[in-house]
């Protein structure tokens, strides 16, 4: 077991990321973003430079969190598949310099304007994704799937259909926390109940090679639509973060856990003097420490 996180969330800056890394003594970062950039965006002398700074610092980049068939990116879109497979593409052979073994990626936005589960539908989403996968197979890297609002993130048997229908051992899943707590459970008819942590995890457990780490509470929209989503310290929330962590622990989990906080700069023992970029910092550097707090209280020693 090793904890990492989306360090862009303590700063933009991939120095400052290294720092806050450092800080919390861990030896791995989730990379998402690199100033307004990411792995597959940035120059080549930009990517040299990460590379020189990765191997000064003695952190590794353990997951690229990219934004390949992410939930900005319509299923029956054809140029979004085209920008998700380039950036895959572009990906691919900085992923292997660096020894990455995983790239978060999802399976194209839920589409509001039509049923998004009808079987014309997956048909498409279906072959998309083996397209996907199959370059990440062929390159050795995995696929992780990350349950957000995308078609696998409708509930847990969209989940389980989609690793039904894409076939490949390159894809695994990324079980995230958070996101079920302000997701509708897309099984039946409308209206639908928002989705369960705990029940979308324990169907998909057998799965699951990777954990992010996110808490918060739904804010109702009085206009029907999907809620907003209050973000708190993991284990203060509806995520049933201790019930997961618990059982990863008994059922022989040995993955990682990836802090994703979403906690801006909202920061309760902030002084007068911090500016919002040190209470962000701040913010991710706590969030880490009482994820090791809750880590020890629910039986994990590391």
């Amino acid at each position: 077991m090793f904890l990492t996180g989306f360090a862009d969330e303590a700063g933009a800056d991939f120095d400052v990321q290294l720092q806050a890394t450092h800080e919390l003594g861990w030896h791995f970062i989730e990379s998402r973003s690199i100033g307004s950039k990411n792995l597959a965006s940035i120059s080549d002398a930009e990517f040299d430079q990460i590379c020189e700074k990765l191997d000064a610092s003695g952190i590794k980049i353990n997951c690229f969190g990219s934004a390949v068939a992410n939930w900005s990116r319509h299923p029956r879109k054809q140029e979004d598949f085209e920008a998700s497979r380039e950036e895959l593409v572009r990906a691919i052979p900085r992923m292997q310099k660096l020894g990455i073994g995983m790239i978060r990626g999802m399976s194209f936005l839920m589409a509001e304007d039509e049923t998004p589960d009808s079987p014309e539908l997956e048909a498409i989403i279906f072959r998309k994704m083996n397209e996907l996968v199959k370059l990440c197979e062929d390159a050795g890297i995995i696929y992780g799937h990350e349950n957000c609002m995308n078609y696998g993130g409708l509930s847990y048997l969209h989940t389980l259909k989609l690793l039904d229908h894409v076939k490949s051992p390159a894809l695994k899943l990324i079980f995230d926390t958070g996101n079920p707590v302000f997701n509708y459970r897309r099984i039946g008819t409308a209206p639908y109940p928002l989705q369960s942590s705990w029940e979308f995890y324990k169907n998909v457990r057998e799965f699951i090679a990777y954990v992010h780490i996110k808490d918060g509470t739904a804010i109702p929209s009085p206009d029907g639509k999907r809620p907003a989503c209050d973000f708190c310290y993991a284990g203060d929330g509806c995520g049933d973060v201790r019930a997961i962590v618990t059982d990863l622990r008994k059922t022989g989990y040995d993955g990682g856990f990836s802090m994703e906080p979403h906690l801006a700069v909202v920061f309760h023992e902030s002084k007068p003097n911090q500016t919002p970029e040190s209470i962000r910092y701040a913010n991710y550097v706590e969030y880490g420490r009482r994820f090791e707090k809750l880590l020890k209280d629910c039986g994990w020693t590391y």
